[in-house]
């Protein structure tokens, strides 16, 4: 009787897999595959692309003065 906890001869075992390296990864846009160079592309123009909007002085200012408030309240809760 054969033993039927093994695993069959032909699968690669865990501990292989694990040291592989990957060289292929899928596009977080759409989900296509793409080669490492594609995707190192890829990533660098999506972190490029993002960017701090413009604010206003007024609103910027006012947005410093509510996280003060948010901070004094944690301090003293009852203020």
């Amino acid at each position: 009787m054969p033993c039927l906890a093994l695993p069959p001869a032909h699968d690669v075992p865990e501990e292989i897999l694990r040291t592989e390296v990957i060289l292929g990864g899928r596009s977080p846009v759409d989900g296509k595959p793409l080669s490492a160079s594609e995707y190192e592309e890829l990533e660098a123009e999506l972190t490029e692309a993002r960017f701090q909007p413009e604010i206003k002085g007024d609103i910027q200012q006012l947005i410093f003065l509510l996280q003060i408030r948010k901070l004094i309240k944690t301090i003293i809760p009852f203020y």
